[in-house]
């Protein structure tokens, strides 16, 4: 499998080295960042063995794919669906099937349709796959219906998220309003979430909302489990700390009392009577705080299932990365990971 890696940060040192580990090829890798462009991808991995692929500048891109000829490009870049777009359209153009872990990905169509649509398109008149993957596949997906196939009966399906957004980089820490002062906050993340329901479905229609985390799950879970969603909702607040904390990702101390991170509730009303409600909560963590996965669902019988301290960067890029080969089989479109089997570990492609 020949593998092209878009974005260098932090996230595709081990999605790189999980492609080696199972047999691929790393075959091309873009960034935008002057600081390691002309590096070599080794630098990034951090093994000692040069592997002969430097890095190219993202404007290098076209020419580069004409060159290498991948068979599926790894996004680790951006977090909504009309920032990738560009990179996508140009993937797709040179008939590069893709996945990406830009977290709207993973269910864009009830945030974002008009782009959904876009994407689905050009996918399919290029005749390639492109798909969103990462932690979610199984942690908030897979592994939840899973554990509602166990039930006789479902009345709400219940998930709470935390993270820590030291591990994830600036977009996703920007994302999460860290570090700006409460006005700012107010002003740039609560305004844009905590709207009405005219506002939210004009957002939408525009290609303009701003989805939590959680809000593409809740469509996953739904359309995985064959529920029609009648209302669909959101709510964001900011989290805050007690005592001053330095970020290491933003280089700066957030003094106590401003925001340290958001978290969101989307909630899910169906046709068939069962409620999906999600929290996420991604902030900088105060020393000694642990992420955390928990699911509750209330019915017949209750259940719950807790992760402590899932190693959330680890699973996010090996989810990806184990999702390549279904990507490759699938039929040509934007197709969501539901619409695939559920995800595998894969030892060798």
């Amino acid at each position: 499998m020949r593998v092209v890696q878009v974005g260098c940060g932090k996230m595709s040192a081990y999605c790189m080295r999980y492609v080696f580990d199972r047999g691929g090829e790393v075959v091309g890798a873009y960034d935008v960042s002057e600081e390691i462009v002309g590096k070599d991808i080794s630098a990034v991995i951090g093994c000692r063995d040069n592997h002969g692929v430097a890095i190219e500048h993202i404007d290098n891109l076209d020419k580069s794919l004409k060159a290498c000829k991948p068979d599926i490009a790894v996004i680790t870049t951006k977090s909504l669906v009309s920032s990738i777009y560009p990179v996508l359209e140009i993937l797709a153009k040179n008939h590069v099937n893709a996945v990406s872990i830009c977290e709207e990905l993973f269910y864009a169509w009830d945030s974002n349709p008009g782009v959904s649509r876009k994407m689905d398109d050009l996918a399919k008149k290029y005749g390639v796959t492109i798909t969103g993957s990462g932690y979610q596949d199984v942690s908030w997906g897979s592994m939840v219906t899973a554990l509602a196939a166990t039930a006789a009966t479902v009345k709400t399906i219940h998930g709470i998220s935390s993270y820590n957004l030291e591990d994830y980089g600036l977009e996703t820490a920007a994302m999460h309003g860290a570090g700006l002062n409460t006005e700012e906050f107010e002003k740039q993340i609560l305004e844009v979430n905590n709207v009405s329901e005219e506002e939210k479905e004009r957002l939408i229609a525009a290609g303009e909302f701003l989805p939590g985390y959680m809000w593409p799950v809740n469509g996953w879970v739904a359309s995985a489990l064959g529920l029609k969603v009648t209302k669909l909702s959101q709510t964001a607040e900011a989290t805050t700390y007690h005592e001053d904390l330095y970020s290491d990702v933003l280089k700066k101390t957030i003094v106590a009392g401003q925001p340290t991170g958001l978290r969101t509730i989307v909630t899910s009303e169906t046709e068939e009577g069962i409620t999906i409600i999600t929290e996420c909560i991604g902030r900088v963590f105060h020393p000694g705080e642990k992420d955390v996965n928990e699911w509750m669902i209330k019915g017949e019988p209750d259940m719950r299932f807790v992760m402590e301290n899932p190693a959330t960067v680890e699973m996010t890029c090996a989810c990806a990365v184990n999702r390549l080969p279904d990507i490759i089989a699938s039929k040509p479109g934007y197709v969501t990971s539901e619409k695939m089997q559920d995800l595998k570990l894969v030892r060798k492609f």
